[in-house]
Protein backbone atom coordinates (compact mmCIF):
# COMPACT_ATOMS: atom_id res chain seq x y z
CA UNK A 1 0.00 0.00 0.00
CA UNK A 2 1.54 2.98 -1.28
CA UNK A 3 1.01 5.98 1.05
CA UNK A 4 1.24 9.51 0.62
CA UNK A 5 0.69 12.32 2.97
CA UNK A 6 -0.62 16.17 2.06
CA UNK A 7 -1.40 19.15 4.03
CA UNK A 8 -5.25 17.77 4.66
CA UNK A 9 -4.15 14.45 6.06
CA UNK A 10 -1.73 15.99 8.22
CA UNK A 11 -5.29 18.28 9.54
CA UNK A 12 -7.20 15.53 9.69
CA UNK A 13 -4.57 13.85 12.04
CA UNK A 14 -4.72 17.05 14.21
CA UNK A 15 -9.04 16.55 14.11
CA UNK A 16 -8.53 13.22 15.51
CA UNK A 17 -6.19 14.34 17.97
CA UNK A 18 -9.16 16.62 19.07
CA UNK A 19 -11.23 13.26 18.71
CA UNK A 20 -9.12 10.90 20.65
CA UNK A 21 -9.29 13.62 23.75
CA UNK A 22 -12.83 13.83 23.47
CA UNK A 23 -12.80 9.68 23.63
CA UNK A 24 -10.96 9.95 26.63
CA UNK A 25 -12.43 12.24 28.49
CA UNK A 26 -16.13 10.37 27.47
CA UNK A 27 -14.81 7.13 28.36
CA UNK A 28 -11.91 7.07 30.77
CA UNK A 29 -13.43 9.56 33.64
CA UNK A 30 -16.13 8.30 34.77
CA UNK A 31 -19.44 6.52 34.46
CA UNK A 32 -20.69 6.40 30.91
CA UNK A 33 -23.75 8.64 30.14
CA UNK A 34 -24.65 11.07 28.10
CA UNK A 35 -20.77 11.28 26.77
CA UNK A 36 -21.54 8.46 24.44
CA UNK A 37 -23.98 10.26 22.85
CA UNK A 38 -21.78 13.00 22.62
CA UNK A 39 -18.82 10.86 21.52
CA UNK A 40 -21.27 9.19 18.85
CA UNK A 41 -21.89 12.96 17.46
CA UNK A 42 -18.24 14.10 17.35
CA UNK A 43 -17.28 10.49 15.71
CA UNK A 44 -19.69 10.80 12.87
CA UNK A 45 -19.13 15.04 12.55
CA UNK A 46 -15.66 14.07 11.53
CA UNK A 47 -16.19 10.94 9.45
CA UNK A 48 -18.85 12.48 7.46
CA UNK A 49 -16.71 15.78 7.15
CA UNK A 50 -13.98 13.94 5.76
CA UNK A 51 -15.80 11.94 3.09
CA UNK A 52 -18.48 14.98 2.22
CA UNK A 53 -16.90 14.11 -1.13
CA UNK A 54 -17.31 10.08 -1.08
CA UNK A 55 -20.11 8.11 -2.87
CA UNK A 56 -21.97 6.34 -0.47
CA UNK A 57 -23.00 2.74 -1.31
CA UNK A 58 -25.85 0.80 0.00
CA UNK A 59 -27.52 4.01 1.96
CA UNK A 60 -30.73 2.42 2.78
CA UNK A 61 -29.11 0.35 5.44
CA UNK A 62 -26.50 2.21 5.93
CA UNK A 63 -28.89 5.23 7.36
CA UNK A 64 -31.09 1.93 9.19
CA UNK A 65 -27.64 0.72 10.80
CA UNK A 66 -26.87 4.51 11.82
CA UNK A 67 -30.13 5.21 13.15
CA UNK A 68 -29.72 1.99 15.08
CA UNK A 69 -26.37 3.13 16.41
CA UNK A 70 -27.67 6.69 17.21
CA UNK A 71 -30.68 5.16 19.53
CA UNK A 72 -28.33 2.49 21.16
CA UNK A 73 -26.00 5.63 22.31
CA UNK A 74 -28.91 7.70 23.49
CA UNK A 75 -29.73 4.35 25.50
CA UNK A 76 -26.91 5.13 27.95
CA UNK A 77 -28.78 8.84 28.82
CA UNK A 78 -32.13 7.49 28.53
CA UNK A 79 -31.78 4.64 30.63
CA UNK A 80 -29.89 2.80 33.04
CA UNK A 81 -30.21 -0.59 32.49
CA UNK A 82 -26.58 -2.38 33.53
CA UNK A 83 -27.43 -5.27 31.05
CA UNK A 84 -27.52 -3.24 28.32
CA UNK A 85 -24.74 -0.92 29.79
CA UNK A 86 -22.35 -3.66 29.50
CA UNK A 87 -23.22 -5.11 26.07
CA UNK A 88 -23.35 -2.33 24.02
CA UNK A 89 -19.75 -1.04 24.86
CA UNK A 90 -18.77 -4.19 22.51
CA UNK A 91 -22.17 -3.77 20.22
CA UNK A 92 -22.32 -0.22 19.09
CA UNK A 93 -18.47 0.12 18.05
CA UNK A 94 -18.72 -3.64 16.03
CA UNK A 95 -22.07 -2.16 14.23
CA UNK A 96 -20.25 0.90 13.86
CA UNK A 97 -17.11 -1.00 11.95
CA UNK A 98 -19.98 -2.97 9.96
CA UNK A 99 -21.66 0.15 9.08
CA UNK A 100 -18.06 2.24 8.07
CA UNK A 101 -17.31 -0.79 5.93
CA UNK A 102 -20.63 -1.20 4.24
CA UNK A 103 -21.67 2.56 3.04
CA UNK A 104 -17.63 2.75 1.63
CA UNK A 105 -17.38 -0.66 0.06
CA UNK A 106 -18.21 -0.96 -4.07
CA UNK A 107 -22.41 -1.00 -4.47
CA UNK A 108 -22.00 -4.29 -6.06
CA UNK A 109 -20.79 -6.17 -3.20
CA UNK A 110 -23.56 -8.32 -1.60
CA UNK A 111 -23.96 -7.49 2.19
CA UNK A 112 -26.10 -10.20 2.97
CA UNK A 113 -23.92 -12.92 1.83
CA UNK A 114 -21.90 -15.14 4.54
CA UNK A 115 -18.56 -14.41 2.67
CA UNK A 116 -18.87 -10.37 3.19
CA UNK A 117 -17.59 -11.43 6.74
CA UNK A 118 -14.45 -12.22 5.12
CA UNK A 119 -14.20 -8.48 3.40
CA UNK A 120 -15.09 -7.19 7.03
CA UNK A 121 -11.82 -9.14 8.07
CA UNK A 122 -9.43 -8.01 5.35
CA UNK A 123 -10.82 -4.26 5.79
CA UNK A 124 -9.95 -4.48 9.04
CA UNK A 125 -6.23 -5.68 8.73
CA UNK A 126 -5.72 -2.83 5.68
CA UNK A 127 -6.58 -0.73 8.72
CA UNK A 128 -4.18 -2.34 10.98
CA UNK A 129 -2.04 -2.19 7.97
CA UNK A 130 -2.06 1.57 7.43
CA UNK A 131 -0.71 2.36 10.87
CA UNK A 132 2.45 0.09 10.47
CA UNK A 133 2.94 1.93 6.90
CA UNK A 134 1.91 5.34 8.91
CA UNK A 135 4.55 4.98 11.44
CA UNK A 136 7.21 3.99 9.07
CA UNK A 137 6.49 6.99 6.97
CA UNK A 138 6.66 9.22 10.16
CA UNK A 139 10.27 7.74 10.49
CA UNK A 140 11.16 8.73 6.85
CA UNK A 141 9.64 12.13 7.35
CA UNK A 142 12.01 12.83 10.75
CA UNK A 143 14.97 10.91 8.74
CA UNK A 144 14.89 13.62 5.95
CA UNK A 145 18.20 15.97 5.85
CA UNK A 146 19.73 14.41 8.87
CA UNK A 147 22.42 12.08 8.39
CA UNK A 148 22.54 8.74 8.55
CA UNK A 149 24.59 8.26 11.53
CA UNK A 150 23.59 10.86 13.59
CA UNK A 151 20.11 9.70 13.15
CA UNK A 152 20.87 5.92 14.04
CA UNK A 153 22.68 7.74 17.06
CA UNK A 154 19.13 9.71 18.10
CA UNK A 155 17.13 6.86 17.15
CA UNK A 156 19.08 4.38 19.85
CA UNK A 157 19.05 7.39 22.10
CA UNK A 158 15.60 7.96 22.46
CA UNK A 159 14.14 4.44 22.73
CA UNK A 160 16.75 4.12 25.48
CA UNK A 161 14.92 6.85 27.31
CA UNK A 162 11.53 5.13 26.89
CA UNK A 163 13.25 2.08 28.41
CA UNK A 164 14.89 3.95 30.82
CA UNK A 165 11.72 6.48 32.06
CA UNK A 166 9.25 3.65 34.15
CA UNK A 167 12.68 2.04 35.50
CA UNK A 168 13.97 5.65 36.77
CA UNK A 169 10.33 6.76 37.65
CA UNK A 170 9.91 3.41 40.32
CA UNK A 171 13.69 3.84 41.99
CA UNK A 172 13.40 7.55 41.95
CA UNK A 173 10.41 7.46 44.28
CA UNK A 174 11.75 4.47 46.17
CA UNK A 175 15.29 6.55 47.11
CA UNK A 176 13.25 9.48 47.85
CA UNK A 177 11.13 7.40 50.51
CA UNK A 178 14.20 5.91 51.69
CA UNK A 179 16.46 9.07 52.43
CA UNK A 180 14.85 12.44 52.88
CA UNK A 181 17.95 14.10 52.48
CA UNK A 182 18.22 12.98 49.20
CA UNK A 183 14.51 14.16 48.14
CA UNK A 184 15.23 18.01 49.80
CA UNK A 185 18.28 17.39 47.68
CA UNK A 186 15.58 16.91 44.48
CA UNK A 187 13.73 20.11 45.10
CA UNK A 188 11.49 20.82 43.05
CA UNK A 189 12.06 17.47 40.68
CA UNK A 190 9.46 15.29 42.59
CA UNK A 191 6.95 17.53 41.71
CA UNK A 192 7.34 16.57 37.88
CA UNK A 193 7.50 13.18 38.62
CA UNK A 194 3.70 13.85 40.04
CA UNK A 195 2.92 14.53 36.50
CA UNK A 196 3.98 11.33 35.21
CA UNK A 197 2.21 9.38 37.50
CA UNK A 198 0.15 6.07 36.44
CA UNK A 199 -2.70 7.72 35.53
CA UNK A 200 -1.46 10.77 33.46
CA UNK A 201 0.82 7.93 31.65
CA UNK A 202 -2.43 5.76 30.98
CA UNK A 203 -4.16 8.74 29.60
CA UNK A 204 -1.87 10.04 27.28
CA UNK A 205 -1.88 6.58 25.37
CA UNK A 206 -5.26 6.07 25.98
CA UNK A 207 -5.71 9.36 23.70
CA UNK A 208 -3.17 8.51 21.22
CA UNK A 209 -4.18 5.28 20.36
CA UNK A 210 -7.72 6.01 19.91
CA UNK A 211 -6.18 8.83 17.91
CA UNK A 212 -4.51 6.43 15.16
CA UNK A 213 -6.97 4.28 15.80
CA UNK A 214 -9.34 6.99 14.38
CA UNK A 215 -7.06 7.93 11.38
CA UNK A 216 -6.26 4.31 10.11
CA UNK A 217 -9.76 3.51 10.36
CA UNK A 218 -11.04 6.69 7.96
CA UNK A 219 -7.66 6.90 6.08
CA UNK A 220 -7.74 3.39 5.09
CA UNK A 221 -11.41 3.26 3.76
CA UNK A 222 -11.03 6.21 1.48
CA UNK A 223 -10.14 3.86 -1.32
CA UNK A 224 -12.69 1.64 -2.18
CA UNK A 225 -11.61 -1.62 -2.86
CA UNK A 226 -12.92 -5.31 -3.95
CA UNK A 227 -12.00 -8.70 -2.41
CA UNK A 228 -11.69 -10.97 -4.92
CA UNK A 229 -13.63 -13.83 -2.66
CA UNK A 230 -16.34 -11.15 -2.65
CA UNK A 231 -16.27 -11.28 -6.28
CA UNK A 232 -16.79 -15.05 -6.23
CA UNK A 233 -18.52 -15.18 -3.30
CA UNK A 234 -22.16 -16.43 -4.96
CA UNK A 235 -20.35 -19.80 -5.90
CA UNK A 236 -21.07 -22.22 -3.39
CA UNK A 237 -19.57 -25.30 -3.20
CA UNK A 238 -20.39 -26.67 0.13
CA UNK A 239 -23.78 -29.07 -0.47
CA UNK A 240 -25.83 -31.64 1.63
CA UNK A 241 -27.32 -34.45 0.26
CA UNK A 242 -30.99 -34.43 -0.18
CA UNK A 243 -31.44 -38.46 0.62
CA UNK A 244 -29.96 -37.73 3.75
CA UNK A 245 -31.62 -34.62 4.68
CA UNK A 246 -35.18 -35.71 4.20
CA UNK A 247 -33.86 -38.96 6.01
CA UNK A 248 -32.91 -36.63 9.51
CA UNK A 249 -36.41 -34.55 8.60
CA UNK A 250 -38.47 -37.71 8.75
CA UNK A 251 -37.10 -39.06 12.50
CA UNK A 252 -36.80 -35.11 13.63
CA UNK A 253 -40.44 -34.39 12.78
CA UNK A 254 -41.52 -37.97 14.39
CA UNK A 255 -40.28 -36.83 17.50
CA UNK A 256 -41.56 -33.38 17.36
CA UNK A 257 -45.28 -34.74 16.26
CA UNK A 258 -45.15 -37.34 18.78
CA UNK A 259 -44.47 -34.67 21.76
CA UNK A 260 -47.06 -32.18 19.80
CA UNK A 261 -49.98 -34.70 20.34
CA UNK A 262 -48.83 -34.72 24.14
CA UNK A 263 -48.79 -31.41 24.91
CA UNK A 264 -52.41 -30.58 23.00
CA UNK A 265 -53.27 -33.99 25.20
CA UNK A 266 -52.79 -32.27 28.76
CA UNK A 267 -50.93 -29.05 28.37
CA UNK A 268 -53.35 -26.89 26.10
CA UNK A 269 -55.91 -28.38 27.65
CA UNK A 270 -55.28 -26.72 31.31
CA UNK A 271 -54.64 -30.28 33.14
CA UNK A 272 -51.05 -31.18 34.03
CA UNK A 273 -49.16 -34.41 35.62
CA UNK A 274 -51.00 -35.00 38.64
CA UNK A 275 -47.51 -34.88 40.84
CA UNK A 276 -46.84 -30.90 39.30
CA UNK A 277 -48.01 -27.67 40.09
CA UNK A 278 -47.46 -25.29 37.32
CA UNK A 279 -44.70 -23.44 38.83
CA UNK A 280 -42.76 -26.66 38.83
CA UNK A 281 -43.83 -27.45 35.42
CA UNK A 282 -43.16 -24.43 34.29
CA UNK A 283 -39.84 -24.21 35.10
CA UNK A 284 -38.87 -28.13 34.68
CA UNK A 285 -39.00 -27.61 30.57
CA UNK A 286 -38.94 -23.98 29.29
CA UNK A 287 -34.72 -23.62 28.92
CA UNK A 288 -35.25 -26.94 26.93
CA UNK A 289 -37.96 -26.05 24.61
CA UNK A 290 -36.20 -23.03 23.86
CA UNK A 291 -32.85 -24.52 23.14
CA UNK A 292 -34.28 -27.30 21.10
CA UNK A 293 -36.53 -24.57 19.18
CA UNK A 294 -33.38 -22.81 18.69
CA UNK A 295 -31.90 -26.34 17.21
CA UNK A 296 -34.90 -26.80 14.64
CA UNK A 297 -34.40 -23.03 13.32
CA UNK A 298 -30.93 -23.85 12.51
CA UNK A 299 -31.45 -27.53 11.20
CA UNK A 300 -33.75 -25.47 8.91
CA UNK A 301 -31.33 -22.55 8.01
CA UNK A 302 -28.62 -25.43 6.86
CA UNK A 303 -31.45 -26.97 5.06
CA UNK A 304 -32.56 -23.69 2.92
CA UNK A 305 -28.77 -22.73 2.49
CA UNK A 306 -27.03 -25.96 1.88
CA UNK A 307 -28.75 -28.81 0.60
CA UNK A 308 -29.49 -29.45 -3.07
CA UNK A 309 -31.94 -27.76 -5.20
CA UNK A 310 -33.90 -30.84 -6.57
CA UNK A 311 -37.45 -31.07 -8.51
CA UNK A 312 -40.33 -32.76 -8.54
CA UNK A 313 -41.25 -34.74 -5.59
CA UNK A 314 -37.87 -34.92 -3.90
CA UNK A 315 -38.08 -30.96 -3.77
CA UNK A 316 -41.87 -30.77 -2.50
CA UNK A 317 -41.60 -33.59 -0.54
CA UNK A 318 -38.56 -31.55 1.53
CA UNK A 319 -40.53 -28.21 1.52
CA UNK A 320 -43.73 -30.31 3.35
CA UNK A 321 -40.82 -31.53 6.12
CA UNK A 322 -39.69 -28.34 6.63
CA UNK A 323 -42.51 -26.85 7.19
CA UNK A 324 -43.83 -29.53 9.55
CA UNK A 325 -40.95 -29.07 11.40
CA UNK A 326 -41.52 -25.05 11.45
CA UNK A 327 -44.97 -26.02 12.99
CA UNK A 328 -43.81 -28.40 15.70
CA UNK A 329 -41.32 -25.56 16.35
CA UNK A 330 -43.94 -23.23 17.22
CA UNK A 331 -46.09 -25.20 19.19
CA UNK A 332 -42.67 -25.73 20.97
CA UNK A 333 -42.24 -22.07 21.23
CA UNK A 334 -45.95 -21.75 22.52
CA UNK A 335 -45.27 -24.21 25.17
CA UNK A 336 -42.01 -23.01 26.14
CA UNK A 337 -44.03 -19.04 26.11
CA UNK A 338 -46.96 -20.51 28.07
CA UNK A 339 -44.49 -21.92 31.00
CA UNK A 340 -43.08 -18.69 31.38
CA UNK A 341 -45.98 -16.93 32.00
CA UNK A 342 -46.98 -19.01 34.52
CA UNK A 343 -43.50 -19.01 36.37
CA UNK A 344 -44.18 -15.49 36.39
CA UNK A 345 -47.97 -15.67 37.88
CA UNK A 346 -46.16 -17.57 40.94
CA UNK A 347 -42.54 -15.94 41.42
CA UNK A 348 -43.21 -12.56 39.69
CA UNK A 349 -41.18 -10.56 36.86
CA UNK A 350 -37.52 -9.99 36.46
CA UNK A 351 -35.44 -8.73 33.65
CA UNK A 352 -34.41 -11.97 32.73
CA UNK A 353 -38.08 -13.42 32.23
CA UNK A 354 -39.31 -10.46 29.97
CA UNK A 355 -35.88 -10.75 27.77
CA UNK A 356 -36.81 -14.25 27.25
CA UNK A 357 -40.84 -13.59 26.79
CA UNK A 358 -39.49 -10.68 23.93
CA UNK A 359 -37.16 -12.88 22.31
CA UNK A 360 -39.53 -15.84 21.82
CA UNK A 361 -41.41 -13.24 20.12
CA UNK A 362 -38.54 -12.13 18.02
CA UNK A 363 -38.75 -15.69 17.23
CA UNK A 364 -41.98 -16.12 15.93
CA UNK A 365 -41.34 -13.55 13.51
CA UNK A 366 -38.09 -15.62 12.21
CA UNK A 367 -40.11 -18.41 12.21
CA UNK A 368 -42.99 -16.67 9.84
CA UNK A 369 -40.49 -15.63 7.62
CA UNK A 370 -38.40 -19.01 7.54
CA UNK A 371 -41.77 -20.92 6.77
CA UNK A 372 -42.66 -18.08 3.56
CA UNK A 373 -38.58 -18.52 2.73
CA UNK A 374 -39.17 -22.75 1.86
CA UNK A 375 -41.58 -21.88 -0.35
CA UNK A 376 -40.35 -18.96 -1.85
CA UNK A 377 -36.86 -19.50 -2.55
CA UNK A 378 -35.61 -16.49 -3.97
CA UNK A 379 -35.83 -14.66 -0.71
CA UNK A 380 -32.95 -13.97 1.30
CA UNK A 381 -32.67 -15.57 5.42
CA UNK A 382 -29.77 -13.43 5.99
CA UNK A 383 -30.76 -9.75 4.65
CA UNK A 384 -34.26 -10.55 6.96
CA UNK A 385 -32.39 -11.89 10.24
CA UNK A 386 -29.90 -9.04 10.31
CA UNK A 387 -32.18 -6.22 9.70
CA UNK A 388 -34.81 -7.68 12.04
CA UNK A 389 -32.21 -8.63 14.37
CA UNK A 390 -31.16 -5.12 14.35
CA UNK A 391 -34.54 -3.72 15.29
CA UNK A 392 -35.34 -6.09 17.72
CA UNK A 393 -32.14 -5.29 19.68
CA UNK A 394 -32.53 -1.93 19.02
CA UNK A 395 -36.11 -1.54 20.12
CA UNK A 396 -35.17 -3.60 23.51
CA UNK A 397 -32.77 -0.88 24.42
CA UNK A 398 -34.71 1.88 24.20
CA UNK A 399 -38.15 0.41 25.40
CA UNK A 400 -36.90 0.60 28.87
CA UNK A 401 -37.45 -3.41 29.91
CA UNK A 402 -36.81 -2.41 33.92
CA UNK A 403 -39.68 -0.32 33.59
CA UNK A 404 -42.03 -3.08 32.34
CA UNK A 405 -40.82 -5.40 34.92
CA UNK A 406 -41.22 -2.54 37.68
CA UNK A 407 -44.72 -2.23 35.96
CA UNK A 408 -45.74 -5.69 35.89
CA UNK A 409 -44.33 -6.26 39.47
CA UNK A 410 -46.53 -3.11 41.22
CA UNK A 411 -49.68 -4.53 39.07
CA UNK A 412 -48.97 -8.30 40.23
CA UNK A 413 -48.69 -6.81 44.37
CA UNK A 414 -52.01 -4.93 43.77
CA UNK A 415 -53.43 -7.92 42.86
CA UNK A 416 -52.29 -10.97 45.48
CA UNK A 417 -49.92 -8.50 48.03
CA UNK A 418 -46.74 -10.23 47.03
CA UNK A 419 -43.61 -8.67 45.84
CA UNK A 420 -39.78 -8.89 46.22
CA UNK A 421 -38.96 -4.90 46.92
CA UNK A 422 -35.57 -6.15 47.29
CA UNK A 423 -35.14 -7.32 43.49
CA UNK A 424 -36.60 -4.02 42.60
CA UNK A 425 -33.90 -2.41 44.67
CA UNK A 426 -31.19 -4.79 43.05
CA UNK A 427 -32.11 -2.93 39.35
CA UNK A 428 -31.16 0.29 38.07
CA UNK A 429 -32.73 3.87 39.11
CA UNK A 430 -36.27 2.57 37.41
CA UNK A 431 -36.56 -0.06 40.86
CA UNK A 432 -36.03 2.84 42.70
CA UNK A 433 -38.94 4.87 41.27
CA UNK A 434 -40.66 1.70 41.50
CA UNK A 435 -40.22 1.63 44.86
CA UNK A 436 -41.02 5.12 45.98
CA UNK A 437 -44.22 4.73 43.99
CA UNK A 438 -44.73 1.34 46.34
CA UNK A 439 -44.33 3.87 49.33
CA UNK A 440 -46.84 6.17 48.47
CA UNK A 441 -48.68 3.53 47.98
CA UNK A 442 -48.49 1.48 50.92
CA UNK A 443 -45.96 3.32 53.39
CA UNK A 444 -45.88 0.01 55.94
CA UNK A 445 -44.48 -2.61 53.68
CA UNK A 446 -41.65 -4.16 55.65
CA UNK A 447 -38.01 -2.86 55.10
CA UNK A 448 -39.33 -0.68 52.00
CA UNK A 449 -38.86 2.40 54.56
CA UNK A 450 -35.19 1.58 55.32
CA UNK A 451 -34.07 0.81 51.22
CA UNK A 452 -35.44 4.63 50.47
CA UNK A 453 -33.62 5.64 53.34
CA UNK A 454 -29.90 4.11 52.56
CA UNK A 455 -30.66 5.21 48.74
CA UNK A 456 -31.87 8.72 50.05
CA UNK A 457 -28.80 9.00 51.91
CA UNK A 458 -26.59 8.07 49.11
CA UNK A 459 -28.14 10.07 46.56
CA UNK A 460 -27.48 13.23 49.06
CA UNK A 461 -23.62 12.19 48.40
CA UNK A 462 -24.26 11.47 44.65
CA UNK A 463 -21.89 13.74 42.62
CA UNK A 464 -22.50 13.23 39.03
CA UNK A 465 -19.87 14.47 36.67
CA UNK A 466 -21.08 15.19 33.29
CA UNK A 467 -20.18 12.22 31.42
CA UNK A 468 -21.89 9.75 33.76
CA UNK A 469 -25.30 12.17 33.24
CA UNK A 470 -28.71 9.95 32.65
CA UNK A 471 -31.76 11.08 33.09
CA UNK A 472 -33.79 8.08 35.05
CA UNK A 473 -30.70 8.50 38.05
CA UNK A 474 -31.52 12.51 37.57
CA UNK A 475 -35.35 11.70 38.15
CA UNK A 476 -34.31 9.05 40.66
CA UNK A 477 -32.40 11.28 43.07
CA UNK A 478 -34.83 14.22 42.73
CA UNK A 479 -37.72 12.07 43.98
CA UNK A 480 -35.88 10.64 46.86
CA UNK A 481 -35.20 14.16 47.66
CA UNK A 482 -38.57 15.05 47.83
CA UNK A 483 -39.71 11.73 49.30
CA UNK A 484 -40.67 12.20 53.28
CA UNK A 485 -39.68 9.31 55.05
CA UNK A 486 -38.79 10.40 58.81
Amino acid sequence: MEMKIGKSDWIFLLLCLVLGIVAEEAFFRAEIGISYLVFTIAFYALFFYRYRRFSFSHQRLGYLILICIWLMAAGYFLNDNLFFYALNIFVIPALVFFHLILITSQKNIRWNKPVFITYLFSRLGAVLKYNFIFASLIGKVLKQGVDENKYLVWKKVSIGILISLPVLFVVLQLLMSADSQFERMLGGIPQWFQLLNGENIFRIIAVLFCTLTFFALMQALMKKQINAMIQSGDKQTFKIDAIITITVLVLINAVYVLFTIVQFKYFFSGTLQADLTYAEYARKGFFELLFVTLINLTITILVLTFVDKTIGFIKRFMQLLLTTLVLTSAVLLSSAFLRLSMYEDAYGFTFIRVMAHSFMIFLVVIFMYTLIKIWIEKLSLFHFYFISGLLYYTVMNVIDVEQMVVSENIERYEQTGKIDIHYLNSLSYTGVLGLIDLYEENSQLPGLKNILLERKNAANFDMIPWQSYNLKRVQANQELNKIQLE
